[in-house]
C-alpha cells in the first residue's frame, strides 16, 4: 500500500459507523501513515476521543480551543499538514455543512482549509442516503473535486436494508492507496485535449460554426490538471478561461488550424482527448472582401475538412490512449461504434442530444462510455464537472493497469 509516510487527517462525525473509525485509523497507521483524527461533539456520543488518540498516537481535537490548555486549535495548519483528509463516518448534516460552507466546527473548518484531496466515506439510513438532497450536497462535493467512496449495501441500524452502510475500513485504505499510487504516475503524464467549436470564414464577417461551448474540454483540462498531469489545451474561440496555472493553452479557430496545433503536439502526449467540436465542413472559397447582399439566394460551396481524430488515430503509438467524443441524434451506439473503430480510439463517449440536459451550451452531460472492446460504462446525468472526473478515473484506472 502506497500509504507510508503520507500524512492523513481522519474526520469523524456522529453515526453509529462511528465504532469503524478506530480500525480504519490502526490500519492507517499500520501501512505507515501519520494520523491525525478530528471529532465532532456527535462522534463522541459513539467513540472516545481516548481510543483514537491511543490508536492514531496524536491528542483527537474537536474544538477551536483547548480549554485546559488555553491553546487554539489551528483548522488551518490542519489543512495545510493533511496529504488527504478522509471523512469516515460522513453524515448527512457532515455532507451538508461541507456542501454549504458552514464551518460551525472544527471539522468542517479543516475541510474549507483544505489544499488537499478530501475523501468521503456517507454513513446513513437508506431513506436518508437516496433523499433528494443528500444527492445534491454529495453531486454538489463532487463537483468541487471531493472523491466519494460508495457505502455498503446491507443491514442498517434501523433494522431496513439497502444502502448506507459505511465502507469497511480496508475498502477505504484501498481507495486511499489507489489515489496516491495513480496521482504519482498521473504526475509522469502528458495529456492533450482540443475543446470548443471552430470556425470556419465565409468572409471577413460571417463564418460557419456550431453550438458547442468548449465546457465539456475545459472541464476535462482542468481535471487532469488537478491530478499531476502535464496538459495542453487546444481550443476554437470560447469565453472560457482555465484556472490551472499549469495548463498550456493553445488558441486556434479555423478546422485547419485546430489540425496543426494538434498534429505538433500529438505524437509527445500519452494520452490525446478529442472533444472539440470541428466543424466537418468548410468554405472552398473565402471572401477577401464581405460580401454584398445580391439576389434572391446565395450558393455557397462547402468542402470536407480533414478528419483530425481519425486521421492522426492512423499514426498512434504504442501505449498512447486515444479518446473521442460522438455526440449523436440518431443511431446513437450504432455511430458510437463505427467512430470508434475507424478512428482507431481506445474509447468514445456518446452524449446524445435528445438526453434532457446534455450536449452543447449545457453545463451537464449523460455519457456512456465504451472502449475498443465493447464494454460499456453508463453513466448518469451530471456537472460537465463531474463528467470529467469520470473520465479522469477511467484513464487513471487504465494507467495503473499498465
Amino acid at each position: 500500500m502506497d500509504l507510508k509516510g503520507k500524512k492523513i487527517l481522519v474526520g469523524v462525525s456522529g453515526s453509529i459507523a462511528a465504532y469503524k473509525s478506530a480500525l480504519l485509523v490502526r490500519l492507517l497507521v499500520k501501512a505507515g501513515a501519520s494520523v491525525k483524527v478530528v471529532m465532532t461533539d456527535a462522534a463522541k456520543e459513539f467513540i472516545t476521543p481516548l481510543t483514537l488518540s491511543v490508536l492514531s498516537k496524536n491528542p483527537v481535537l474537536s474544538t477551536f480551543t483547548d480549554q485546559k490548555n488555553g491553546q487554539w486549535n489551528n483548522h488551518v495548519n490542519l489543512g495545510l499538514w493533511a496529504d488527504a483528509i478522509v471523512i469516515a463516518p460522513a453524515t448527512a448534516k457532515t455532507l451538508s455543512k461541507c456542501a454549504t460552507g458552514n464551518c460551525d466546527d472544527l471539522l468542517t473548518a479543516v475541510y474549507l482549509s483544505a489544499r488537499c484531496p478530501v475523501f468521503f466515506a456517507p454513513a446513513m439510513d437508506v431513506d436518508m442516503y437516496h433523499h433528494h438532497s443528500t444527492k445534491i450536497n454529495i453531486s454538489k462535493l463532487e463537483s468541487f473535486g471531493n472523491i466519494f467512496i460508495q457505502p455498503d449495501f446491507g443491514e442498517l441500524a434501523s433494522g431496513l436494508v439497502g444502502d448506507g452502510r459505511l465502507a469497511e475500513p480496508e475498502k477505504i485504505i484501498t481507495e486511499l492507496s489507489a489515489h496516491f499510487t495513480r496521482k504519482q504516475i498521473a504526475t509522469t503524464k502528458r495529456v492533450l485535449i482540443t475543446a470548443g467549436p471552430t470556425v470556419e470564414p465565409i468572409d471577413p464577417v460571417r463564418y460557419i460554426s456550431n453550438r458547442s461551448s468548449g465546457k465539456m474540454g475545459y472541464s476535462i483540462a482542468e481535471a487532469f490538471a488537478a491530478s499531476g498531469a502535464s496538459v495542453t489545451l487546444v481550443t476554437g474561440p470560447t469565453n472560457l478561461k482555465v484556472t490551472n496555472a499549469n495548463i498550456k493553452v493553445i488558441h486556434v479557430e479555423s478546422s485547419s488550424e485546430m489540425f496543426e496545433a494538434t498534429h505538433e503536439q500529438f505524437e509527445q502526449n500519452d494520452v490525446v482527448i478529442f472533444s472539440a467540436a470541428v466543424a466537418d465542413y468548410t468554405p472552398k472559397h473565402v471572401a477577401d472582401q464581405k460580401i454584398k447582399k445580391q439576389g434572391h439566394e446565395m450558393v455557397l460551396e462547402l468542402a470536407k475538412t480533414t478528419d483530425i481524430a481519425g486521421t492522426l488515430g492512423q499514426s498512434k503509438r504504442e501505449g498512447q490512449l486515444l479518446i473521442g467524443f460522438a455526440l449523436e441524434t440518431e443511431k446513437e451506439m450504432e455511430y458510437a461504434l463505427d467512430k470508434l473503430q475507424r478512428k482507431n480510439l481506445d474509447y468514445i463517449i456518446l452524449n446524445s442530444l435528445n438526453d434532457p440536459g446534455a450536449g452543447f451550451a449545457h453545463d451537464t452531460n449523460k455519457i456512456t462510455v465504451i472502449d475498443k472492446y465493447k464494454n460499456i460504462q453508463h453513466f448518469d446525468l451530471k456537472s460537465k464537472e463531474e463528467v470529467a472526473l469520470d473520465i479522469l478515473n477511467i484513464v487513471l484506472a487504465k494507467w495503473s493497469e499498465a
